[in-house]
């Protein structure tokens, strides 16, 4: 898997995915878990999303 989320992107998806899994333990509530997808695409720094759509947030050539 070549990365293809970029740092501020990956920043961002984190932030994201940690607030919405601390609002959905807040609330009780299985949504929260939605917050793991934006948290590990960011962990990971590869989104699957990006691939179809030839997408490339990330500036180095690994």
């Amino acid at each position: 898997m070549k990365c293809n989320v970029g740092p501020t992107d990956r920043l961002l998806r984190i932030i994201i995915g940690l607030v919405i899994l601390v609002i959905g333990y807040i609330n009780s509530s299985w949504w929260g878990l939605i917050g793991l997808i934006p948290l590990l695409t960011g962990l990971f720094r590869w989104c699957p999303l990006y691939k179809p759509f030839k997408l490339n947030t990330n500036n180095n050539t690994e």
